[in-house]
C-alpha cells in the first residue's frame, strides 16, 4: 500500500526552516501532524475579544481594534517608544514597540487585527511588548454586492485560533496549514462510505478543509462532527483488532478438578460469595478453560472482594501444576497480600500451594530462596513488587498473572512479567478505582471487563464529613477530640497527609512519588501541604492525645521498617498512624474506624474514595473526616464535597469525569504511546464512542484482516506506530 499524503514530512512542503520551527515548538513533523493540530476556537472578524478576561503572564491571541497610536522619545537613552492602544470597546490594552516607528504606517486608528504575545502589567496597564500581529484587510465591496453586504460577509468568516507558542503565532500556523491544504493530494478516508452516508458525515478531505478554513460557523461544526466520529472509530477499531489478535494466541487451559484445591477451598471457607463475585468467578473460569489467553479487567468497589475472586482463580491454576504471580505496587501491600492469602487458604492449602513473597527489600538470602521456589515450581503463588520483573526471577510454569491496582504500573512492567511464561499466561488486572463506561471503552477497549459492585454482607456504611477550615477554623480541635474518643473505645485511626516532610511540601510534592500537590489540571494551592513529619510531632505533643501510641508510615522508609509498622498497627499496638497515601490501597485493618485526611483538596476523587475505604472494614462503624481549607464554590472544594456526598464509587467516577477539565481525563491512564484524544471527549461523547465501537466490531468481524477496508487498514497502521503498537500489544 502506498504511503499516505499525511505521512509526508513538513520539510518537503514548508521548507526545512519552517518545518524545524514547527517540530521544535509544537512537535509537528508530518502533514498529518499539522492537519490534526486543530483550532482551539474560532473568532469572528466582527467579534472583539473581551480584554477584561485576558490573563496576566500568559501567551494569548486576541482580536481587537487600534484606537490610538503614539510615538515618543525615550528619556534615558536614544530611541523612541511606539505605544499602540487597542480596545474591544470596553477594555484597553497597550502594544509597546521600541525603535520601530515604521509600524505607524500599518498600525493606524480603526484597523482591526489579531495580536499575540505575553500579557504584562506596566504601571497598572495591561500591555503586550513587541507582539506579533496580523491585520485584517480593509473592507472593500465585491462585485455584485453592496459595501455593507461585503463587510457583513467578510465579518462572518470565522478566524481559526490555534494552540500556539511564544515563537509560533496562531496565524503562522494558519498560513502553514493553508499551504499544506493547497498542495494536498486526495487523502484516504478510514470511515467507509456507507457509514458516512448513514451518519450524514462529510468526507475526511472535506472535513480537513472546513475545520481549518471555514466560511461560516456551520462549516467547522460539520467538520468536527466528522473528525470526532473518525477519531472514535479508528481508536475502537485499533483496540478491537488488538483484542482479536490476543485471542489468536495459544494458551494452556487451566481448569479446576473435582475434589481439587478450589473445591476444598470453597468447602472450608466461611465466606459467602456475593452474586457479583460468583458471576465474575464464572467469567474467569470460562476464560481460563479456553485455548486463548484471558485478558480481563476486574473493577470493583473498595472492599468488594476482588482479591478473593483472584485467589480462587490462582487455585484453579495451581491444580494444573501451574503458578500464579501477583504483582503489587508497594512493599506494604505485597506483604499484606501474602499474609492475607496464607490466612485465607488455611494451614493445609497454604502448605500445598506454598505462597511466596519476593520484594526488593528482602535480605539477599531470603530473596534467593524465594526465587528458587518460583523457578522450580515449588511456589504455586508468588507475590511480589517490581522485584518480580527482575531477570533473576523465573517461573517453572507461569499460568496466571494478576496485576493489583493496574494504574500503578506501566505496560512495559506488565509485559515483562507476562513474558516469563513459556506459553502466554492468562492475565487478570484488578482495580479498585471504578471506571466510567466511556473511559473503559476508550482506555481498556481491548480487555474484557468485569464489575464487582456488590459489597459482602456485614460491611458497615462509612460516614463522611467535610471539615471546612476556611469557614470553621476552630473545628481543628474537635478533630483530635474525636480521634481520642475513638481510641478510648479501643479502635484505631489513620491520619493521612499529602506530603512526607516540610521540604517535600515546600517543593509542591505529594505522597511518596513526588507528584504535584494538586490533581492534574489544577493549580497548586499557595499554602504548604500538611506533612507526616510535622503532623506526627504536633499530635505527639497534643494534650488531647496524651498517652496514645502514635507512629508514622511513608514510602521513603526501608521496606522492613514499613512492614514492621504496618504489622504493629494491624496487631492493635499503634493507636494513630500518620501516613501518606502508602496506605491508600489494599491495607486491611478491621479495627481501624477513623480516617482523617488532611488537606483533602490536594487529592483526587479516586484517591479520597480509596483512602476512605481503609476504615469500616470490621464490625465497627467507619468515620472519614476530610479536612480542607479550600474555599466554597472552588473546584477543589467541590471535589471533596462530591466524595463526601456518596459512597458509590461508580457514581463518583462519573462525577470525577464531569469535574475534570477537558484534556486531562485520560492523563493518568494513558502511557506508553497511546495518542491523547484530540476532539473526542469521553465526558460527553460516550454515546458516540459506543456507536463507533459497534460499527468497528461489525467491520472487523466480517473482515478480520481489513483486506476490503484498505483505507482503515492504512489509518490503523499510521496510528499504531512502533511505540503505540508495542503499547497495545502489552495491554
Amino acid at each position: 500500500m502506498a504511503d499516505s499524503p499525511l505521512d509526508v514530512r513538513l520539510s518537503a512542503v514548508l521548507g526545512g526552516r519552517t518545518a524545524g520551527a514547527f517540530a521544535r515548538g509544537l512537535a509537528l513533523d508530518t502533514v498529518g501532524d499539522l492537519l490534526s493540530h486543530y483550532p482551539r476556537r474560532y473568532a469572528g472578524r466582527g467579534e472583539l475579544t473581551a480584554l477584561a478576561d485576558v490573563p496576566l503572564d500568559e501567551n494569548v491571541t486576541i482580536v481587537a481594534e487600534v484606537i490610538e497610536v503614539q510615538e515618543r522619545a525615550m528619556k534615558v537613552k536614544k530611541g523612541s517608544i511606539l505605544e499602540v492602544r487597542i480596545s474591544d470597546g470596553k477594555g484597553v490594552l497597550v502594544l509597546t514597540f521600541f525603535n520601530q516607528g515604521w509600524r505607524t504606517k500599518e498600525l493606524r486608528r480603526g484597523v482591526r487585527g489579531i495580536f499575540a504575545g505575553k500579557i504584562g502589567d506596566y504601571r497598572g496597564q495591561l500591555q503586550l511588548a513587541h507582539p506579533d500581529y496580523e491585520l485584517f484587510p480593509p473592507d472593500q465591496p465585491t462585485d455584485g454586492m453592496s459595501s455593507s453586504e461585503s463587510i457583513a460577509a467578510w465579518a462572518a468568516v470565522p478566524i481559526p485560533i490555534y494552540p500556539a507558542t511564544a515563537s509560533i503565532a496562531s496565524w503562522q500556523i494558519a498560513k502553514a496549514v493553508g499551504v499544506v491544504l493547497d498542495t494536498l493530494p486526495a487523502v484516504p478516508d478510514p470511515v467507509p462510505a456507507r457509514v458516512r452516508s448513514q451518519r450524514k458525515l462529510t468526507t475526511f478531505a472535506r472535513a480537513l478543509e472546513l475545520i481549518h478554513r471555514p466560511q461560516k460557523d456551520s462549516d467547522w461544526g460539520a467538520a468536527r462532527a466528522a473528525l470526532r466520529f473518525q477519531e472514535a472509530f479508528v481508536l475502537q477499531a485499533a483496540l478491537l483488532e488488538q483484542r482479536a489478535a490476543l485471542r489468536m494466541a495459544d494458551a494452556t487451559r487451566r481448569e479446576p478438578k473435582p475434589g481439587g484445591l478450589l473445591e476444598r477451598f470453597d468447602a472450608a471457607t466461611p465466606f459467602v460469595l456475593t452474586g457479583d463475585q460468583r458471576t465474575v468467578g464464572a467469567e474467569i473460569a470460562a476464560d481460563m478453560a479456553s485455548d486463548a489467553p484471558m485478558n480481563r479487567l476486574i473493577q470493583g468497589e473498595v472492599g468488594s472482594g476482588k482479591t478473593l475472586v483472584a485467589l480462587r482463580a490462582m487455585l484453579g491454576v495451581a491444580e494444573s501444576g501451574g503458578q500464579s504471580a501477583l504483582l503489587a505496587p508497594t512493599e506494604v501491600l505485597a506483604g499484606q497480600h501474602l499474609r492475607s492469602i496464607v490466612r485465607t487458604l488455611g494451614p493445609d492449602l497454604a502448605a500445598t500451594v506454598r505462597p511466596t513473597l519476593i520484594t526488593g527489600q528482602q535480605p539477599v538470602a531470603e530473596r534467593r530462596k524465594a526465587a528458587l521456589a518460583a523457578v522450580t515450581g515449588q511456589a504455586g503463588i508468588v507475590v511480589g513488587t517490581h522485584a518480580l520483573l527482575s531477570d533473576n526471577v523465573g517461573f517453572f510454569d507461569l499460568g496466571l498473572v494478576v496485576v493489583d491496582e493496574q494504574h500503578r504500573f506501566g505496560v512495559d512492567q506488565r509485559e515483562a512479567l507476562r513474558r516469563k511464561g513459556e506459553t502466554p499466561p492468562h492475565v487478570l488486572v484488578l482495580t479498585a478505582t471504578p471506571i466510567p463506561r466511556t473511559v473503559a471503552m476508550t482506555v481498556f477497549g481491548d480487555l474484557d471487563i468485569s464489575t464487582i459492585a456488590e459489597l459482602p454482607a456485614g460491611r458497615v456504611p462509612i460516614e463522611t464529613f467535610v471539615v471546612p477550615l476556611a469557614e470553621k477554623p476552630g473545628w481543628v480541635r474537635r478533630i483530635w477530640q474525636r480521634v481520642a474518643e475513638e481510641v478510648t473505645l479501643g479502635r484505631q485511626v489513620f491520619v493521612v497527609c499529602p506530603a512526607i516532610d516540610s521540604t517535600a511540601a515546600a517543593k509542591g510534592e505529594v505522597g511518596d512519588d513526588g507528584a504535584g500537590i494538586a490533581p492534574e489540571g489544577e493549580p497548586a494551592p499557595a499554602r504548604a501541604a500538611a506533612n507526616v513529619t510535622d503532623v506526627l510531632a504536633e499530635l505527639q505533643a497534643n494534650p488531647v492525645l496524651a498517652g496514645l501510641r502514635i507512629e508514622s508510615l511513608h514510602g521513603r522508609m526501608p521496606g522492613d521498617r514499613k512492614d514492621a509498622v504496618m504489622q504493629t498497627f494491624a496487631a492493635g499496638e499503634i493507636d494513630v498512624l500518620v501516613a501518606t497515601t502508602v496506605i491508600e490501597v489494599g491495607v486491611d485493618v478491621p479495627n481501624a474506624s477513623v480516617m482523617v485526611v488532611l488537606d483533602a483538596d490536594r487529592f483526587g476523587v479516586s484517591q479520597l474514595h480509596q483512602l476512605r475505604g481503609r476504615v469500616g472494614r470490621g464490625g465497627v462503624p467507619g468515620l472519614c473526616l476530610m479536612v480542607t481549607a479550600a474555599e466554597e464554590e472552588t473546584l477543589s472544594r467541590e471535589r471533596v464535597e462530591a466524595v463526601a456526598s456518596t459512597l458509590d464509587g461508580f457514581e463518583l467516577a462519573q462525577r470525577d469525569l464531569e469535574l475534570r477539565r477537558e484534556g486531562d481525563v485520560l492523563g493518568s491512564m494513558q502511557s506508553g504511546g497511546r495518542s491523547s484524544l484530540r476532539l473526542l471527549r469521553v465526558a460527553k461523547d460516550g454515546e458516540l464512542i459506543s456507536e463507533a465501537r459497534a460499527i468497528a466490531a461489525d467491520i472487523i468481524e466480517g473482515d478480520p484482516t481489513l483486506e476490503h477496508h484498505q483505507d482503515l487498514r492504512g489509518a490503523l497502521d499510521r496510528r499504531l506506530d512502533e511505540t503505540t503498537r508495542d503499547f497495545l500489544a502489552k495491554s
